[in-house]
Order: structure tokens, then C-alpha cells, then sequence
């Protein structure tokens, strides 16, 4: 089952245009430690995980979708009234030229989105490992963000995105242990 609510997870606003800001922001868009990795990543490993813990990806997986859906948002309202020059001067001129203000799926630095940022091993115990330490990065290039700029709307935004990363990896950690425990028992009879 599928429900899409036809409205951001929480509100996006910003108080001016700024396009490096933008550019910063698409890290977390294309980039390896962006939601559109972490989305693909989870809802990849639910497949060969325990029951116990398919819900736990696809419920963080399909919100890694609705955090990227933010930070496309942000991207389109930072950059919607530059100009070319501006977006030139901000470091998106190869952008701009290849995809005018769409978005695509690429690192802060223009480097394209691959597939090898999924990571996969199934071994639940060591995927759940790797979501931890996926969600912690997430964090910290969100906070990294937040010191970037002195925009409070967009601070407000990212902060929100920011705390959803630490309540992900505390349920990934929770996840770990309830394997670890059933793992332990079945070894110990």
C-alpha cells in the first residue's frame, strides 16, 4: 500500500535567493550520503532482512523519499530567481548549461549519482551497520549545512532534516540489537 499525501513532509522556506547555497544543498540530493541513496538503500535491503525489521526500511526508506522531495524544494526556491551569471558565479554554469535549472542527480561537486553508494551485503547485521553509519553522515553534512548559512527559514528546514537523520540511526540501532539478541539465542541452543 502506497499513500502519498500531496503536501511537503514539513515546510520548506527560504528568505532569499542563493544559488552556492544551492549548489552546497545538492549533496544531500545526489550525492553518496544523500536521500536519494539512503531511499534506494533501504528499500533495496528490506529484501533480505529478517520480518522482523522490513517495516523499520521501508517506513525510513519511503521518508528518505519525502526528504529528498525537501531538498528539491529548497534547490528550486534558492535558484528560481538567479540569474545565469549568478548561477555561473555560485560554480553551476556546467549545470545551468546541461540542465538549466532541473534538477539531476548529482554531488555538490557535479559528479553524477551511481549505484555503487547503494550498499547492500546481506548480512542484516552488517547492513544495519551500514544504515547507522549512513544516517550519521546525513547528520553531519546537515549540520555542516546549517553552519553554512545565515538563512533562519532554511536553517528551520534543514534542522528538521537533520533531527529525522538521529531518530533514523537510533532505530537502526534498536534494530541491531533485537538481531543480535535472536541471533544469540539460536547459537546458544
Amino acid at each position: 500500500m502506497w499513500i502519498y499525501e500531496k503536501k511537503l513532509q514539513y515546510p520548506v522556506r527560504v528568505s532569499k535567493c542563493d544559488p552556492m547555497m544551492a549548489r552546497y544543498l545538492i549533496e544531500q540530493y545526489g550525492g553518496a550520503d544523500g536521500e536519494l541513496s539512503a531511499a534506494l538503500r533501504y528499500l533495496n535491503q528490506r529484501y533480505s532482512i529478517p520480518d522482523k525489521v522490513i517495516g523499520l526500511l521501508t517506513d525510513i526508506g519511503t521518508e528518505e523519499f519525502a526528504h529528498l522531495e525537501m531538498i528539491a524544494t529548497m534547490v528550486y526556491k534558492l535558484t528560481k530567481d538567479a540569474t545565469p551569471e549568478q548561477l555561473k558565479a555560485a560554480g553551476l554554469g556546467a549545470h545551468y548549461a546541461n540542465h538549466d535549472r532541473a534538477l539531476f542527480y548529482e554531488n555538490a561537486s557535479g559528479v553524477p549519482w551511481n549505484a555503487s553508494y547503494i550498499q547492500a551485503k546481506g548480512d542484516p547485521i552488517a547492513d544495519l551497520y551500514e544504515d547507522i553509519a549512513a544516517e550519521e553522515k546525513a547528520r553531519a553534512t546537515y549540520q555542516w549545512l546549517i553552519d553554512m548559512t545565515d538563512d533562519v527559514d532554511l536553517q528551520d528546514g534543514l534542522k528538521f532534516l537533520r533531527e529525522r537523520e538521529v531518530v533514523h540511526s537510533m532505530r537502526f540501532r534498536e534494530a541491531v540489537e533485537l538481531l543480535k539478541e535472536e541471533r544469540d539465542r539460536k547459537t546458544i541452543f
